[in-house]
């Protein structure tokens, strides 16, 4: 832009010699200002070019913050779904499922279950507790992938 514009030029100036239209004016002086009409300006190509990029890389900025935004959230609904989906399991279901398998190991050893009772409460167990284990590894995922899209530690 500063290239572009139109500066006036102010120009004084003194002479000692006569000038021909008038042979007996022997000290002379003058002064002139000159305004360039910028009326075929080479430059106003690269004005509009420089601005058009100035516009995209606003629109880019602005995208980059968005997409940055969206990660965050995303990432946080992925945590807070994990840790909705962990809580009864820890408080319900595995204590539950110990209980169960528990009551049925002791009916097994006093001879009121079968074998097969015992085996189903251990693989019911056992499976809760995989679900368990399935269920903190994604809070864990979905921890680390909000820690990433926040650039910084948010959960340790």
């Amino acid at each position: 832009m500063a290239n572009g514009s139109a500066d006036p030029t102010f120009s004084l100036w003194y002479s000692h010699n006569p000038s021909f239209s008038n042979p007996f004016a022997n000290e002379t002086m003058g002064g002139s200002v000159n305004i360039p009409l910028r009326i075929f300006d080479r430059n106003q190509g690269e004005k509009a070019r420089t601005q058009l990029d100035i516009g995209r890389n606003e629109k880019l900025r602005d995208a980059s913050q968005a997409q940055v935004f969206s990660d965050v959230d995303s990432a946080y609904v992925a945590l807070t779904g994990a840790l909705s989906l962990l809580r009864p399991y820890k408080t319900n279901y595995l204590p539950q499922a110990e209980s169960v398998r528990d009551t049925v190991a002791f009916s097994f050893q006093n001879g009121a279950a079968s074998l097969l009772d015992f085996l189903d409460a251990q693989k019911a167990f056992r499976d809760i507790r995989l679900s368990y284990l399935n269920l903190i590894g994604s809070y864990l995922t979905a921890a680390s992938q909000l820690n990433l899209a926040a650039g910084r530690e948010v959960i340790p």
